[in-house]
């Protein structure tokens, strides 16, 4: 028995050793068979023995059940963010600030990686925790989804007791196949590799996790003893240089830096290195180097004073502008698109890029065969910025709409209402259709997962649907039979269109695509009149009084319900089983007159969750900041939204600050 432990003992050295070597180290000993030869022949033998079970093994990276839930789990020591600066003006004043009290200050500059932070608790050298950051004071227990990141070290070659600070992110690679997969599948693409990251390690099924195949690089020590004979770390580099040792993958492309100057110019090589890296970068982390000045600089509330992230300005581009196509929006309207050759844009490869109209396409000067500018609007939605006349070859031609839908074929008419915007007013028009039953399953509207728009062409094009309300009427077999589905894909879409029947008034009405009706006065009209029936029926002067409406609001619901078509969809979805009645009313009224915005990832709850919450006590929830945005509940990642509250001066508050708002 003894000799079986020791081989197992040995095997399960051998191959966190050559983990290390390949997943840290990106310096492989062995192939990929051999590694699995070995992996096989230890799992056999803890199958054989499972006496010797140990947490700790790598056979256990991906062995745990899926959770309920997440618990929740309080930090050791807080985990703060970081105030963020946006101009090499704003760095040079806080260096100046710092050493008028340090004069001999160091600084580590090191990129400041785009993914989830996360807390690892080490107890006698063996992974007992992983936790999200959460609000800084409590996050949630993801031990069994942190063990799936193969370049975490389960065990460490000391029996330390210590806790370090990491961030999870996806790599771009990965987030390339997983987006291609995901269109494939007719999913939803994923909007950048941060906000997959944090999605797939809040997963309540590791495997989930595991497929997924994230990664880390840990950038601080929290917590404990890094040295076993008492040795104390005095600098902020030396502990990173000690993490490398035990293992733990830190970041190569950082440095120590004694003046602005060598400050900026890192920043500016990193700038330089960012298209090149294997994961996506948002910024550069500035932090004094040495231990003892920091408790010098102290705290702040919710930041350390001894350290700021620089920010990179939105990052543009040039390309070529090789063609503009028109799309025909769920309400008609018209809506050019660039196609661009190919260029890589804040972590994803964009290939097309929105021009709004025809307006903003004429004061800009832009041609068909232009060089152009493009950007990511809020790091998400690509558009172009501008065009460059002066590399102009005499090839491009000017662009204009058509006069008639490209779609349809019907005639295009031009709203004076809107401007610019023209639209087909052919209601049966195709891509009308396709655009209005992708609005419909969509995730704020009724929420059906794995209905996108190729699955959604699949069900028109074979004649199984004409509107939505036909959704609720399919079968497994008729979904099985199509192209690239199969009978689990097809029973998992009819349990996703089955729930989305409790999905309750507010939603459905924002499902129905009025126009002008969004989230916000969906909820409004749903508070009101309580039924669907009730909304068909509303007057427009009493429409016109609602908050959140006016004329124009009020003319599109009393439109949409005075065509027959429309009241019709509404009593075939009503039969079918849909819920037409809100799902609860507010219970008070203590939020009364305050507007939320909700970002990034809470620690204890979705954003649904909390959405519902606020509204429940007479809150509302929009979704853009604005200077009318009481409050804005920042949570893990929260983006360009948190920026814009903190330069218009709305407050900004975390998960616990709600709860307590809620509570008082």
């Amino acid at each position: 028995m003894d000799n079986i432990k020791d081989k197992i003992q040995k095997l399960r050295r051998e191959l966190d050793r050559h983990s290390r070597l390949y997943y840290v180290y990106d310096a492989p000993e062995i192939s990929d068979y051999d590694y699995d030869m070995l992996y096989r022949e230890l799992l056999t033998l803890e199958a054989e023995h499972p006496e010797l079970y140990d947490p700790a093994s790598p056979t256990q990276r991906v062995g745990g059940r899926p959770l309920d839930k997440f618990d929740k789990v309080t930090h050791s020591r807080r985990m703060d963010s970081l105030t963020d600066v946006f101009s090499f003006d704003e760095l040079g004043d806080f260096i100046q600030k710092s050493t008028a009290i340090l004069p001999d200050a160091t600084w580590s500059v090191e990129p400041k990686i785009d993914g989830l932070s996360v807390a690892l608790t080490y107890e006698g050298g063996v992974l007992v925790r992983g936790a999200t950051r959460g609000d800084g004071t409590v996050g949630e227990d993801v031990t069994q989804n942190i063990k799936t990141i193969f370049s975490i070290p389960l065990t460490l070659p000391e029996p330390l007791n210590i806790t370090v600070r990491g961030e999870v992110y996806m790599p771009r690679a990965v987030f390339a196949r997983l987006n291609a997969a995901r269109e494939a599948a007719g999913q939803a693409l994923l909007a950048n590799p941060r906000n997959a990251a944090a999605g797939s390690l809040r997963q309540l099924d590791p495997k989930i996790t595991a497929s997924r195949a994230l990664d880390i690089f840990i950038f601080n020590f929290q917590d404990g003893e890094l040295w076993q004979d008492g040795t104390v770390p005095t600098t902020h580099d030396m502990t990173l240089d000690r993490l490398d040792e035990l293992g733990f993958p830190v970041i190569r492309q950082r440095t120590v830096a004694a003046t602005t100057e060598d400050i900026i110019a890192h920043i500016e090589q990193l700038g330089k290195w960012r298209d090149s890296l294997a994961f996506d970068i948002d910024g550069v982390v500035i932090k004094l180097d040495s231990l003892a000045g920091r408790e010098v600089l102290g705290e702040g509330t919710n930041t350390p004073n001894w350290a700021v992230a620089y920010k990179f300005p939105p990052e543009e581009k040039q390309t070529k502008l090789l063609d503009i196509t028109v799309a025909v929006g769920r309400t008609g309207v018209l809506t050019p698109a660039a196609e661009l050759q190919p260029v890589r844009l804040a972590g994803t490869t964009v290939s097309r890029a929105t021009l709004h109209n025809l307006e903003f396409i004429r004061e800009r000067g832009i041609m068909i065969g232009d060089t152009v500018t493009v950007r990511k609007a809020g790091d998400i939605i690509p558009e172009v910025v501008c065009a460059h006349p002066e590399h102009r070859d005499g090839s491009e031609r000017r662009f204009d709409l058509p006069e008639r839908c490209p779609s349809c074929g019907e005639p295009v008419f031009y709203d004076a209402e809107e401007g610019a915007a023209a639209r087909c007013t052919n209601s049966a028009c195709p891509a009308q259709l396709s655009r209005a039953i992708e609005h419909f399953a969509s995730k704020d509207a009724m929420n059906i997962d794995g209905l996108g728009p190729q699955i959604v062409e699949l069900l028109l094009r074979e004649g199984l649907i004409k509107d939505a309300a036909d959704l609720y009427s399919l079968e497994v077999d008729q979904i099985a039979n199509l192209e690239r589905m199969g009978k689990k894909s097809a029973q998992n879409l009819i349990d996703a269109i089955e729930r989305s029947k409790s999905a309750g008034l507010e939603r459905l009405i924002y499902a129905l695509g009025i126009r002008n009706i969004g989230e916000v006065a969906a909820a409004a009209l749903a508070a009101r009149y309580r039924t669907l029936d009730a909304c068909m029926n509303a007057a427009r002067d009493e429409l016109c009084a609602l908050e959140d409406f006016g004329e124009i609001t009020a003319d599109c619901v009393v439109n949409y319900f005075s065509h027959p078509q429309n009241i019709e969809l509404c009593r075939r979805l009503a039969a079918a089983g849909l819920l037409t009645e809100s799902v609860a009313a507010p219970s008070g009224d203590k939020f009364a007159g305050l507007t939320f915005v909700l970002t990034g990832t809470l620690p204890t709850m979705t954003r649904d969750e909390a959405e519902a919450k606020i509204k429940a006590v007479g809150g509302k929830c929009t979704g853009s900041v604005s200077k009318k945005t009481s409050y804005v509940v920042a949570g893990e990642s929260a983006g360009s939204k948190l920026t814009k509250a903190q330069s218009l001066g709305v407050p900004v508050i975390d998960e616990a600050e709600l709860l307590r708002m809620l509570s008082n």
